[in-house]
């Protein structure tokens, strides 16, 4: 009794510092992203908003590595020193060559998404390895369950993005100068990771199933599964809408898009506190399943607090200039409460090293591309990207629990764990 009591209190003080964190950082960015939208306005916020979901496109290398580096120590603590060693190299390494990847794409991806300012890539292409560098420190801590260092890193990846990027654009309010702001606020979160993994570790037992190249390619395909999550969370305001609206209705979309955002990363700490759980193959579906009540009772709140108190929300949105949205911002908390389920249902899967569900999600992508295109106003987008995010969380929801319930799940395994545990996983 006193053993599950002292687990429940352990429980609840982790999550709560988890959550807790979660909030700040959630307020730093957001509390970011509505200042931008009061400094410089819908036309030029479009632009911004754009570059924000790139940086959300490209933190898939950043969440990859983080999953990869919390299952792996999750599922196998007798390994975690070798596991810690090797997924920090891996870390180090790949942070590097993306940068450069997008350093050197800087002028296609600056055409492809009509940014108009080489320079706003190439300062995504230099954030891209602070934040990817992040990523594995706290796939580490998370993996070990220290919620406190990882609450304060997570805290430190949103407070310096308003106060500094705050700053640059109150001084300068342009897009270019809100990336920079943005670019040096990257590196404050890495620096809390180093120090809270500072120093040397004793070895411990090794293992051919831990290897850096192991350890590399499951979080490459770790990073292709939330890639394609993240791209379908962000492509109606990265490609569609900046193609298909004109720049004020893309900027109100990018506006009511905050809601959406708030609604996506308030339940988060859920994420964070059950990812290590759902790891654990006895634990999976009990984790799944009450991680899901908790987001939507969450989602719930939210789209009823968008809809009671729309003047309120168009407030933090940035005011009477983007009135134009606020009788739909409802519709964009229930986006949000699918995508924070649907992110729920993409962990799920990457913590029993599933392959064929992600199949779906590119496709739901395609399909949210292909629909999408022929849309020509807010109101049309913005059904057809619920519409569609709705049936593909209900596709994956029954495929989870239909592999949940089987003792090995049918979904083939491409972890590269030692044989005998590829199929628990």
């Amino acid at each position: 009794m006193q053993d599950l009591t002292g687990k429940i209190s352990r429980s609840i003080r982790s999550e709560g510092s988890i959550a807790i964190a979660m909030a700040i950082m959630s307020v730093g960015t957001f509390g970011f992203q509505i200042a931008a939208t009061r400094l410089l306005g819908p036309k030029h916020y479009g632009a911004l908003g754009s570059l924000m979901n790139v940086l959300l496109v490209v933190a898939v290398v950043q969440l990859g590595l983080q999953a990869t580096a919390a299952r792996r120590i999750a599922s196998d603590p007798a390994h975690v020193k070798q596991i810690e060693r090797e997924a920090l190299k891996v870390t180090y390494r790949a942070a590097l060559l993306f940068g450069a990847i997008l350093l050197v794409t800087a002028p296609l991806t600056n055409w492809a998404l009509k940014l108009g300012d080489v320079r706003v890539m190439i300062l995504v292409a230099i954030c891209a390895v602070p934040m990817t560098i992040t990523g594995g420190q706290a796939g580490v801590l998370q993996g070990e369950r220290r919620w406190w260092p990882l609450s304060v890193q997570y805290a430190a990846a949103g407070v310096p993005r308003l106060v500094i990027g705050g700053a640059f654009m109150l001084v300068e309010p342009t897009e270019f100068w809100g990336m920079v702001g943005v670019t040096i606020a990257a590196f404050i979160p890495m620096l809390v990771g180093s120090y809270a993994l500072r120093g040397e570790r004793p070895s411990g037992r090794e293992s051919d199933s831990h290897t850096g190249m192991r350890i590399a390619r499951e979080a490459l395909l770790n990073s292709q599964a939330l890639l394609a999550f993240v791209a379908l969370s962000n492509v109606d305001l990265a490609v569609i809408a900046r193609h298909v609206l004109d720049a004020h209705d893309t900027g109100l979309y990018a506006a009511g898009l905050i809601v959406t955002k708030v609604v996506l990363f308030l339940p988060q700490f859920v994420v964070v506190t059950a990812f290590p759980t759902m790891s654990t193959p006895h634990e999976r579906r009990r984790a799944l399943t009450r991680s899901l009540t908790l987001t939507a009772g969450v989602g719930a709140l939210g789209t009823l607090g968008a809809y009671a108190l729309s003047g309120v929300a168009l407030i933090f949105i940035g005011g009477d200039e983007y009135s134009g949205v606020q009788h739909e911002l409802w519709m964009f908390a229930i986006l949000g409460t699918l995508l924070s389920m649907l992110q729920l249902l993409v962990y799920s899967v990457l913590a029993r090293q599933g392959t064929w569900s992600v199949l779906l999600i590119w496709g739901a992508l395609a399909m949210v591309m292909a629909i999408g295109w022929f849309q020509s106003s807010l109101e049309s987008l913005l059904w057809t990207v619920i519409a569609l995010d709705g049936a593909l969380f209900a596709i994956l929801l029954a495929l989870a629990f239909r592999a949940l319930g089987s003792p090995t799940p049918p979904e083939a395994s491409v972890s590269g764990v030692e044989p005998g545990t590829a199929n628990a996983h």
